[in-house]
């Protein structure tokens, strides 16, 4: 009796001691079939609407407050729902009534409240822009909510006036044109927060909780980058491709778009070695006469710039495959 009572302590010991790391594995598998799986979904609702772009109504008084704004609700109601099945919308007083959680803890572990605007998301992602190709003026949205059928909440921040498509990305430097020196955010069309399992828990960034972005009313591209927790040091852009298989072999290097979706939600995304400075992507041009270079994202502006594939002032943030 005795060594049966002491083997089934040591069994005991042994569960207590790899049950948790067992279950946060098995979360974890799950938590990232079901992001690729929305992923997939959403890629192929955006894929089939008309349009990602002047849904709604957005009026501001003459001191810029907003007196109405129905953009990310049109945006749910009008479009997102005749090609995804969605069960509830909420608006921005409301988005916990779509099991949205009230608070999110991020990548860097600290909680923040959800935000409900545009503005609150990313405060550079609204206002008026000025740069060498034009001037523009993003208006702040409310954002809305809403459940699918397969169980997800995600809210969505909308701006109905985005501009821009991938052949003026293609940085030929034409007068007119998106390219290097641009503030990008006027080309974000929708942008949404998505919870895998609603306010359950463990309502963090990285695990149940992520971004998808959605950039170009003409040939819409939608990204849903998985960020590293830690900033890579700077490096030339051939070493920083290097680093982030180095660092890890599910991660890459962001392509542009995916980069961009990290500026605007780096208030949840950024680790705790997050600076607001020039961050590589994968995307190279060529600058002329004749110089090849990289394009990359200016956290602390959103504006996109390039340089030299030599430049060491860059740094590095991978994302996952």
């Amino acid at each position: 009796m005795a060594e049966i009572l002491l083997s089934l302590t040591i069994i005991g010991v042994v569960a207590a001691i790899t049950l948790p790391s067992l279950t946060g594995n098995i979360n974890e598998r799950t938590w990232n079939t079901q992001r690729k799986a929305l992923y997939a979904r959403f890629s192929q609702a955006i894929a089939l609407m008309p349009a990602v772009n002047g849904y709604g109504t957005v009026k501001e008084d003459a001191s810029g407050s907003t007196i109405e704004d129905t953009a990310a609700e049109s945006f749910i109601t009008n479009g997102l729902s005749k090609v995804l099945q969605i069960n509830n919308i909420c608006d921005s007083e409301h988005l916990v009534d779509c099991g949205v959680s009230s608070s999110i803890m991020t990548l860097a572990g600290s909680k923040i409240e959800l935000p409900k605007t545009m503005n609150a998301l990313n405060p550079l992602m609204t206002g008026s822009f000025n740069n060498h190709v034009q001037s523009f003026y993003i208006k702040n949205t409310r954002a809305a909510a809403f459940e699918t059928k397969n169980g997800e909440s995600i809210v969505a921040y909308v701006n109905p006036g985005c501009v821009g498509n991938l052949q003026s990305m293609q940085f030929g430097y034409a007068a007119g044109g998106l390219e290097a020196g641009d503030l990008f955010q006027r080309t974000v069309c929708a942008n949404f927060i998505y919870d895998l399992n609603g306010n359950k828990g463990p309502n963090t960034v990285g695990k149940d909780i992520g971004v998808m972005t959605v950039m170009y009313p003409s040939d819409p591209v939608i990204v849903a980058p998985y960020p590293a927790s830690k900033i890579l040091a700077s490096q030339n852009l051939n070493s920083a491709t290097k680093a982030c298989t180095n660092f890890d072999s599910e991660f890459r290097m962001p392509n542009l778009e995916e980069a961009y979706s990290m500026f605007v939600n780096n208030n949840l995304l950024k680790p705790t070695n997050f600076s607001a400075t020039n961050y590589w992507s994968s995307h190279r041009a060529v600058r002329p006469p004749n110089v090849s270079v990289g394009i990359g994202v200016k956290m602390g502006t959103g504006e996109i710039d390039d340089w030299t594939l030599g430049n060491t002032n860059p740094k590095t943030w991978c994302v996952k495959r």
